[in-house]
């Protein structure tokens, strides 16, 4: 399946193995320390999103370039998803006292 600019919305693992730079064992093997789970195809095959490939390029980032291990990495991760979190909270606190402000004015 395609979206109309001609991205792909699922990969194969051989796909994702190409893209990512790593091998289709190393990718099964951190779904399972990152708990990643990728959809199910036909015949169980696994379909990755483009997200998901941003989660394995985040996860190679983090344990081959900046030298995390495996449990450091995880740790990393959650810390970026609650920094992620309070970004948008505060994004969307800035925006709501920016409707407030101009209601005022």
């Amino acid at each position: 399946m395609k979206r109309d600019h001609g991205e792909k919305l699922y990969y194969r693992i051989g796909e994702v193995s190409r893209i990512v730079g790593v091998k289709p064992h190393v990718i099964r093997y951190w779904e399972q320390e990152f708990k990643l789970k990728p959809r199910r195809g036909a015949g169980s095959q696994r379909r990755y999103t483009k997200e998901d490939m941003e989660r394995l390029l985040t996860i190679k980032r983090l344990l081959y370039e900046e030298g995390f291990t495996i449990a450091g990495a995880k740790r990393r991760l959650r810390e970026m998803a609650r920094e992620g979190g309070y970004r948008k909270l505060m994004q969307e606190l800035i925006d709501e006292l920016k409707e407030i402000r101009d209601i005022l004015d």
